[in-house]
């Protein structure tokens, strides 16, 4: 047979399953389908009278009669054919037998197209009524309500059952290493709760095995294995699989790793959770031990009974989480289907979207802003790992329990966030919802350095061995979270389904309002020029019936000739804020013609325009730089139309006059000032200066309608331009244009 090297880099592969040996305390027969002897444990000769090599090759019939009595031939081929018509030995195992007065266990299994006779003693260090000894100690186990109450519990009832030195409950965590989370054991031996065994010590393909056979025992670790022999063919030799051996010898390495704890035997019961491997019982004996076949299917049983148990209690646990998820789930799907705003629907209620995960921090990226919950990284930590998901996340959900390892930055922060759960909401604005949880640096008792140590064979390579020292060695885990469970993840989808439909209907329904109120604008465009209409031809009657009563009628006084100039002036005012309100009106709706402007031509035109118009005495009107700019011709020309005539009519009184305009610019923007020394803007005013018809009680006595900064503002807006001013009283004002460049 092949002899397989484990070496440094094949350990997680050794053929466990074909080692080509079996252990000491019982000796192995196979049979092929026709019933002739392929495979003998070359130990057979320590319990029969004959040897390995003199019945290979021969049908088993030969070895019943070594084995039975006269009257009991052919009694073990009556049994492989029951076990072949069934598909099962389980019914049929064990079959006790003598051997040189001794009494022996025959244990049936099939190994591909052979099958397995096995043969161990019947005798057991452990004696009992297994009924009884069940049921007493399956309910001991069940009286604790938690989970860690009925491991406790399966402990020390093993204990009790089988007798070994120390019942240990060994977990398999999530990246495959394990921890003792229950023990029992002898006074005098230091405990093992608590302590870390790394992923390597139970390597993947053993754990494979511990999910077929549900127990597993290793008699006497200093006692020499027997080698199978089998006949060659072709001239090669075929290992013989021993996936289901109950004798199966044990990996050199498990063996010298038990010799370096001090275990001379040991014991183990597979726990499965929902068809997987979650932990095992460790049994570890100071001396030799060997328990047999019913004892060890009593303590399988007991096994199997602690699985559904684990089960029920894992699943129970596990949905009292869940349902609190689903209870904040519920909560904010109802809010969001009652309609409103969706940012605060899922952020500013007693119920959030921190609930529905087991996160400490959520953060909301929507609209351009950030809004965090909880315990979160600052939003200048914040806004670069949202940007680096956007450009990351592949698909709409994103988690990681080791964010720093991904993403360098996190390090930073990472007591707050080193876990991280991601979904979109609009890829193309870059919108999505972030879920955060802490560090969890604990300190990890580790049985021994887990990196075991390599040693140099004498060929030179290198291969493992098991770790030499037990002592205590701890690392400290960083930069990890818990992991996100399954729990958490689907609530985050269900959920993004959610808000992402609250958010497609209030865009429907801002459609639909946006299509009244461009009804409702081409209505007060029609009621506009109506009223315009209207107004316009009474207030043109009553001027020039005015007019010409004061030039026809020489017999008016002053008195009735000043009343005259007064109707007359009036209705020119009032003619004139007629036209103001339908410029207004107009701005809302006039589509931009965007163009780059050359704004010197056009403020030297304003500026000899409104020279001439104000003649206002010793005026000092300065030009600074005046960059492009890029918008609509008529709409930007009103807007400095607007502001340098009201700079000129408020500093009209000041002496002397002074108007300044420049403009700089930026990386994104091109920034204008309108600069004064005039009359000021009371503080009190600054919310208002923009509304239409407001004006200040310190310029009552200057012309105006209180509509041309409410035109400058909505062209403003419209550019998706800024406007701002500073102002002091009887000092001066500056207004600020913010023009956005066409980059």
């Amino acid at each position: 047979m092949t002899n397989y090297q484990v070496d440094l880099t094949n350990c997680d592969r050794e053929p466990i399953h074909i080692p080509g040996k079996v252990q000491a305390h019982g000796f192995l027969v196979a049979v092929d389908s026709s019933f002739a002897i392929n495979y003998v444990s070359e130990n057979i000769s320590k319990f029969l009278a004959t040897d390995a090599n003199s019945l290979l090759g021969k049908k088993i019939a030969d070895l019943e009669r070594l084995l039975l009595s006269q009257e009991d031939a052919g009694f073990i081929t009556q049994l492989l054919l029951l076990g072949k018509h069934t598909k099962s030995f389980e019914t049929i195992n064990p079959y006790r037998l003598s051997i040189s007065n001794e009494s022996f266990n025959l244990i049936l299994s099939q190994a591909g197209t052979n099958y397995l006779l096995e043969f161990e003693p019947d005798s057991t260090a452990t004696e009992f009524d297994i009924q009884k000894t069940i049921g007493r100690s399956v309910s001991e186990m069940l009286t604790g309500k938690s989970l860690k109450h009925l491991l406790d519990n399966a402990a020390e009832q093993i204990k009790n059952l089988i007798g070994y030195d120390r019942v240990m409950i060994y977990k398999f965590l999530d990246d495959g290493h394990g921890e003792v989370i229950a023990e029992v054991k002898e006074e005098h031996l230091e405990p093992f709760i608590g302590l870390h065994y790394p992923a390597t010590d139970i390597p993947k393909q053993a754990r494979e095995l511990y999910k077929v056979n549900l127990t597993r025992i290793i008699t006497d670790v200093n006692a020499e294995a027997s080698a199978i022999l089998t006949l060659a063919t072709e001239g090669e030799t075929l290992a013989l699989n021993l996936t289901h051996s109950a004798l199966r010898a044990v990996s050199p390495i498990h063996i010298q790793y038990l010799k370096n704890m001090g275990v001379a035997s040991s014991f183990s019961i597979s726990l499965l959770y929902q068809d997987e491997l979650w932990g095992l019982i460790a049994c570890h004996n100071y001396t030799p031990r060997f328990i047999n076949f019913k004892a060890r299917e009593a303590s399988k049983l007991i096994g199997q009974i602690i699985s559904s148990a684990l089960e029920y209690k894992q699943d129970e646990e596990n949905s009292s989480k869940n349902n609190q998820y689903k209870a904040a789930y519920d909560e904010l799907t109802g809010i969001l289907r009652k309609g409103g705003n969706v940012a605060d629907a899922i952020t500013k209620h007693t119920t959030s979207i921190l609930d529905v995960t087991d996160a400490s921090g959520a953060v909301l990226a929507f609209e351009d802003q950030l809004i965090m919950l909880g315990v979160t990284p600052s939003t200048e930590q914040m806004t670069p790992l949202v940007d680096w998901l956007k450009t990351n996340m592949e698909d709409r959900i994103y988690h990681t329990h080791k964010l720093p390892d991904v993403y360098q930055p996190a390090k930073a922060f990472s007591t707050v966030a080193s876990g991280a759960l991601a979904c979109t909401l609009s890829k193309e604005l870059g919108e999505m919802i972030v879920w955060l949880k802490p560090e969890q640096i604990s300190t990890v008792n580790w049985a021994g350095n887990p990196n075991k140590p390599v040693e140099i064979n004498e060929d030179g390579l290198m291969s493992l061995s098991p770790r030499r020292s037990f002592d205590v060695w701890e690392e400290t885990v960083k930069h990890t979270s818990q992991r996100w469970s399954k729990a958490e993840i689907s609530n985050v989808l269900k959920l993004r389904d959610e808000v992402v439909f609250a958010i497609n209907r209030q865009a429907n329904e801002i459609r639909i309002l946006n299509e009244k109120l461009k009804q409702a604008y081409e209505e007060l465009d029609t009621f506009s020029f109506t009223i315009s209409h209207d107004l316009r031809t009474p207030l043109s009657t009553i001027k020039n019936y005015s007019e010409l009563l004061l030039e026809s009628n020489s017999s008016l006084d002053e008195d009735a000739k000043r009343i005259l100039n007064k109707v007359i002036g009036g209705a020119d005012k009032l003619n004139f804020l007629i036209k103001e309100v339908l410029n207004y009106s107009r701005v809302g709706r006039a589509e931009l013609q965007n163009t780059d402007l050359e704004m010197a031509s056009i403020i030297n035109d304003l500026k000899n325009d409104l020279v001439v118009a104000f003649n206002t005495h010793n005026l000092v009107f300065e030009v600074g730089n005046t960059p492009s700019v890029y918008g609509d011709r008529t709409m930007v020309t009103q807007v400095f139309a607007n502001l340098l005539n009201n700079a000129i009519k408020y500093s009209s009184r000041s002496a002397p006059p002074h108007v300044k305009v420049e403009g700089k610019e930026t990386q994104t923007e091109v920034i204008y000032s309108i600069t004064d020394n005039g009359v000021g803007i009371d503080i009190n005013y600054y919310n208002r200066i923009f509304d239409l018809f407001k004006r200040m009680d310190n310029v009552r006595n200057y012309e105006g309608t209180g509509v041309g900064l409410a035109i400058v503002k909505r062209i403003i807006e419209k550019h998706n331009a800024r406007i701002w001013m500073e102002s002091e009283l009887g000092v001066g004002t500056v207004f600020y244009i913010a023009f956005r460049k066409n980059l």
